[in-house]
């Protein structure tokens, strides 16, 4: 069975959305060979409808990052939206055509690698609540964001976590992967 993996960028507050904004300066080559690894696993990628319309505006025409670009490009993606309607027009995507838990549950079951998800709080929230998620890689970086969405809510329910994996970078980021506990 394929497992399906979400790695987010973290402050060390919580805050996940814009990691943009406040993880640059401490991203490191530790980092980039953590990320380097995970995207190795995968042969398919899972994302919603914001991500997917942010990213298809940037990746298949970006330069400056040969590495993602050259992962990302050529990936299956499957997107999961109720606006998008038609093709789309990023190479290798399309849309997810049933409801979400039912597509990645199917997924899941068929032949190849990780199924990474990306660029989507919103998704990765769902996925590990209806148990189909199987792996989380959280990047907290060193800084306090100090607002911005986070992954976790008060209210979530209570949800047992595994550590699997932990690095510590050269400038202080740890790498935390986790399994998920089902039942």
């Amino acid at each position: 069975m394929r497992k399906v993996t979400a790695g987010l960028f973290s402050s060390v507050d919580g805050v996940v959305e814009d990691p943009f904004l406040w993880q640059f300066d401490s991203f490191d080559a530790e980092l980039g060979a953590g990320m380097g690894e995970m995207m190795g696993r995968i042969d398919a990628g899972i994302l919603g409808r914001v991500g997917y319309q942010q990213w298809a505006q940037y990746w298949p025409n970006a330069e400056a990052d040969a590495d993602f670009g050259g992962f990302i490009n050529p990936l299956p993606k499957f997107v999961a939206s109720r606006t998008l309607t038609g093709e789309l027009e990023w190479q290798n995507s399309r849309l997810i055509d049933r409801p979400l838990e039912d597509f990645v549950a199917d997924l899941k079951n068929g032949d190849g690698g990780d199924i990474g998800v990306f660029s989507s709080i919103s998704l990765v929230r769902q996925l590990l609540f209806a148990g189909l998620l199987d792996s989380l890689m959280l990047i907290v970086h060193p800084v306090i964001a100090g607002s911005g969405r986070r992954l976790f809510n008060d209210g979530d329910p209570l949800t047992r976590l595994e550590l699997q994996s932990s690095q510590q970078t050269s400038k202080g980021n740890m790498i935390l992967e986790y399994g998920i506990r089902q039942g």
